[in-house]
Formats: structure tokens, sequence, C-alpha cells
């Protein structure tokens, strides 16, 4: 089976500081991979980098075996992203934000699969109000609506449960893995929730600094450091 993604030797400098340094893995079908690391480890950066927001110095990205550099319009038809750093429209309704990114993506039978979205996420009824009036919460929802409703074959996600409650992160990690196993999607997240994270990803890349310090599934992970936890990986790679 070939990856849905593969990343060779990423590097990206920023003047004198490297924040990506010889970055590598891959992503199959139905993969959640957790990309985990302390603030300034250049999470962030490889998400830009998989987007093309962000251009490295060296390495490969390939997406369904094809160059993500020579076919990037293409291939950003199959991916998508949600960040809690993303503004949607304040002036627009919900419905309507929906619709303009279904626009750009000439994304068919809209209102059948923003409203099942809508619901999924439980915004159903907010769906004819002014984005404005959501809270941070809400817009984070709205954000992985907008993020689904292309059917992405993989998905970006920065920080995804960011302003949620906790009935929320823990109903909506249940969403991803849904999503992941009906679809196919695979999914890459930065969490800083590390026991929630736990229950969503079935890989993890751990890095600092640029730097990978470990990578592999979950279940390899827990036995080579001998952990039963994220939380305990986490500790005894970075601490």
């Amino acid at each position: 089976m070939l990856p849905v993604l593969k990343v060779e030797n990423l590097i990206k400098k920023y003047e004198n500081k490297t924040v990506l340094d010889g970055i590598s893995f891959e992503l199959y079908p139905s993969d959640i991979l957790g990309i985990i690391g302390p603030n300034g480890a250049g999470k962030s950066t490889l998400l830009y980098t998989l987007l093309g927001v962000v251009s490295p110095d060296l390495g490969e990205i390939y997406y369904f075996g094809k160059d993500f550099s020579k076919n990037r319009s293409e291939i950003l038809y199959k991916v998508s992203f949600a960040s809690q750093y993303i503004s949607l429209p304040y002036s627009l309704t919900v419905e309507e934000n929906l619709k303009v990114f279904a626009h750009l993506y000439e994304i068919s039978e809209v209102d059948k699969k923003m409203d099942e979205l809508l619901k999924n996420f439980k915004l159903f009824d907010k769906k004819k109000i002014l984005t404005r009036a959501l809270s941070s919460g809400e817009m984070m929802r709205l954000n992985l609506v907008r993020a689904f409703l292309n059917d992405p074959s993989v998905l970006l996600l920065d920080e995804p449960t960011a302003g949620l409650d906790p009935e929320y992160i823990k109903y909506v990690g249940e969403l991803f893995k849904e999503f992941s196993q009906k679809r196919k999607l695979s999914i890459i997240l930065t969490s800083h929730q590390l026991g929630e994270l736990e229950k969503i990803i079935t890989k993890a890349l751990l890095i600092k600094e640029g730097k990978t310090l470990a990578y592999g599934s979950i279940t390899e992970l827990f036995q080579k450091f001998k952990v039963s936890s994220l939380e305990e990986l986490y500790f005894k790679v970075f601490v």
C-alpha cells in the first residue's frame, strides 16, 4: 500500500535558526498522527510546510505518490486544514461562510453535506447566525466543519480542540476517529491535550527544536520507552 503522504528529510531555516531539521515520516489511509513537542518545537511550521504555505529549504513531500512541489493545486483539493488561529469573515453567517468555501472547492450537494456536518459538530442551530456571535469554541467547531466539507483525504489540524469544553473535546475526538475509519481519512494534528490525544492517535511524531526524537505507532513507542501513557512518554522523551 502506498502512503497518502510521504515526507523525506524536511529542512527549514530562518536566518541562522533551523526550525525543521531532517523530518521524515509516512502517513497511510486512516492513520491519525499526533505531532507532539514543547512550544517552539516546529510543529506549526511543519504543518504549514505540508500545506505549501512555507517552502522547505531541502527535502521532499509526496501526496498520493505525487511530488507536492509540482502538483500543489491538484493535491490541495484533497487536503484540508483547520486551526484555532484561523478567523472566518465575521460579517457572514455560518451558512454563508461555508457556502463561500464550498464554491471555491466546487463542492457538490453543498446543502446536504453542510447540514450533516453542522449536526455532527452540534452547530446546526447556529446556521443563520452571524459568525461574530460565535464563542471561541463554536468558531473552532465551525472551522472543523469547513475542513471536512470538501471530503479531504488528508486533514491537517493545529490545536483542533483549543477553546472547546471538556465534553466537546471528548466528542470531537470520537468524531475524528469515526471519520478516519469510515472515510479512510488520514489526519495529522497537534495538541497539548495529551490525555485526549492518546485516545485518538494511532501514531506519534515527537519533535524538539525541529528534530525527530521519536516516531512510530503508539504501541511501538510505549513498548520502546517502557511507558503506559502519552504523558509518560512526553516526560521521558522531553524532560
